[in-house]
């Protein structure tokens, strides 16, 4: 990825500098599913059925009582 840095710096086109910069923050996770083939993708499908629950309840009043239905209905 380094060389991929430079190679696109040495081209000097300012609108890739924001690419870069969000790839240099990112390349942690990025090289990581590389080498892992890890993702969050179970994560964001636990959020979005946490979503939809959330919004089929209208509304969250008891906090307790959602979080005790949440875990009995996805844990």
């Amino acid at each position: 990825m380094n060389r991929w840095y430079e190679k696109v710096m040495a081209l000097g086109n300012n609108n890739f500098r924001s690419v870069i910069k969000t790839f240099k923050n990112h390349a942690p996770t990025i090289l990581n599913y590389f080498r892992r083939r890890a993702t969050n993708a179970s994560a964001e499908a636990f959020n979005s059925k946490v979503k939809i629950f959330r919004s089929q309840m209208r509304g969250v009043r008891d906090r307790d009582f959602f979080i005790f239905r949440l875990v009995k209905l996805y844990a």
